[in-house]
């Protein structure tokens, strides 16, 4: 039983109620409207968020009280694939308005039969339920081309997470609502439509603030994930060695730290799974946060070991005057293919975002009888969470080391001046922007010769850089880039030795 006013009713919050997921929730709203109006559509959303049996208004004539027309909607099973042929089906179904009296429908058995239809409609689509749906989300308040890339980018990394995308859909706003992100239409909208395609999840093409989270979880019992979760959920599933392992749940613990707020318990239960206990004094928000803290300090401790062994093997390394080649390039740029074409090797290459993340180093002997070592890498992407970036610091180091940058470029991808932009800024970040690189455009065979050679114009008049084309996958179009290799270490090398030299006859001058 509600009241309300003569203007609205305001319903309890049922969405906190479970339901099956091939049920009604076993309620029905009737309610009265003064103005004849009809269903409103603050009533049909209400009926599609809450998933209600039946919603039902009844026309009251203020005057004499007496009822008039009754308007009743109920849900309609609708399949997934009909609900992805057309993003403008409703997902209701409006009843002619008929009298009190006329009303001759059997509600019970339209309520059982829907259900049962909903029950095969789920039978049918559970092939791949034991996978994340999602529809992915992105609000910007620039180009509209630009948002569509940058959520190109975002379904790739869904993908390599495994995640089954149902919907994408962009929205362009003046200004980022600090609450909810989207306007509030556009939410209940996205809301209904994750009903529609049985999404379990929503993915924000941005980094969520911990309130925002906190809002759009109060409106919906859908998994909120943003970019940088996403990112860190991949690293999770790659992460093969102890090192990788830690790093990643350092990353993770920094990014749950501000985001553990009271009340909320699913909103990020992805990441916090493995935290919780109640100790004598403390409520468990507290004692989680004092464990994450603690937590944090052993991984920092751990990670500093670990750099400090890497930093003596990297001694043993320059003891043995070696050179070393590091290979680095946007995700998915073809680097461990690169690394197996040149050094015979089996490393794990996929086709897929973050495919490596523990690095790998092989000897490579290049023609004129010089060894080298070369270095496998993580990939970079566009706003790479702070938080792993610094956990990944120990790893990256081995760049700062390197001899000579191959930075490589997937010349197939239309983003490929953006991808070049974010590598360049983050080996900024790091302070290696300082080490010698060559430019090398992978894929060169699935590309065009004008556009390939454009690129590699463009490339090379924009940092006075050598440029090379290759295809990874066909060992043939490497000679050039061996080549390449030899002749810049040499040149290298001989500046490096006559520097040194002429640091040493400046110090013996000195001291005579």
């Amino acid at each position: 039983m509600m009241v309300g006013d003569n203007r609205s009713i305001e319903l309890p919050d049922f969405k906190r109620v479970r339901v099956a997921v091939d049920r009604f929730r076993g309620l029905r709203c009737v309610h009265t409207h003064l103005r004849g109006e009809g269903l409103t559509q603050d009533d049909l959303t209400d009926l599609a968020l809450l998933r209600l049996d039946l919603m039902a208004a009844i026309d009251v004539d203020p005057d004499d009280g007496l009822p008039g027309l009754v308007n009743i909607a109920h849900l309609l099973p609708i399949t997934v694939s009909e609900a992805q042929e057309t993003n403008n089906r409703k997902p209701y179904a409006l009843l002619p308005p008929k009298v009190v009296s006329q009303l001759d429908v059997d509600f019970p058995s339209l309520i059982n039969s829907l259900e049962e239809e909903m029950a095969r409609n789920r039978r049918t689509a559970r092939h791949d339920r034991h996978k994340d749906r999602t529809i992915l989300v992105g609000v910007t308040t620039g180009l509209l081309s630009e948002a569509e890339e940058s959520m190109d980018e975002l379904e790739e990394l869904a993908t390599s997470a495994g995640i089954v995308v149902q919907d994408k859909v962009i929205q362009r706003r003046q200004a980022i609502d600090s609450r909810t992100v989207l306007g509030r239409g556009k939410l209940e909208d996205l809301l209904i439509r994750s009903l529609q395609l049985g999404a379990d999840m929503l993915v924000f093409d941005r980094e969520l603030t911990p309130a925002q989270v906190r809002s759009l979880s109060e409106a919906t019992d859908l998994k909120i994930i943003d970019r940088s979760q996403l990112i860190l959920d991949i690293f999770a599933q790659r992460a093969q060695s102890s090192e990788g392992k830690i790093q990643v749940e350092l990353a993770q613990l920094k990014y749950l730290l501000p985001r553990l707020i009271s009340g909320q318990d699913s909103a990020f239960s992805r990441l916090a799974g493995g935290i919780g206990g109640r100790g004598p004094g403390e409520t468990k928000l507290e004692m989680d946060r004092r464990r994450v803290r603690d937590r944090i300090n052993r991984l920092e401790k751990e990670i500093e070991s670990q750099r400090l062994r890497r930093q003596e093997r990297r001694k043993v390394r320059t003891r043995n005057e070696l050179p070393i080649i590091s290979i680095v390039g946007y995700t998915n740029a073809g680097k461990s293919t690169l690394l197996n074409a040149l050094t015979n090797s089996e490393v794990q290459a996929e086709q897929r975002m973050f495919a490596t993340l523990d690095p790998t180093s092989r000897r490579l002997r290049l023609p004129r009888e010089q060894e080298v070592i070369i270095n496998d890498t993580v990939g970079f992407i566009r706003d790479l969470p702070p938080g792993l970036l610094s956990a990944f610091r120990a790893t990256l180091e081995e760049i700062g080391d390197s001899t000579l940058l191959i930075h490589l470029v997937d010349a197939s991808n239309s983003r490929w001046q953006q991808q070049v932009h974010s590598v360049e800024k983050i080996l900024e970040q790091l302070h290696f922007s300082s080490v010698p690189a060559i430019i090398v455009l992978n894929k060169m065979d699935i590309v065009d010769r004008e556009s390939l050679a454009a690129i590699s114009r463009q490339l090379s008049e924009a940092g006075n850089r050598e440029v090379v084309a290759i295809a990874a996958t066909q060992p043939a179009t490497l000679r050039p880039l061996i080549e390449l290799i030899g002749t810049t270490l040499s040149r290298d090398l001989n500046v490096s030795s006559d520097e040194r030299q002429s640091h040493s006859r400046h110090r013996v001058s000195r001291i005579a």
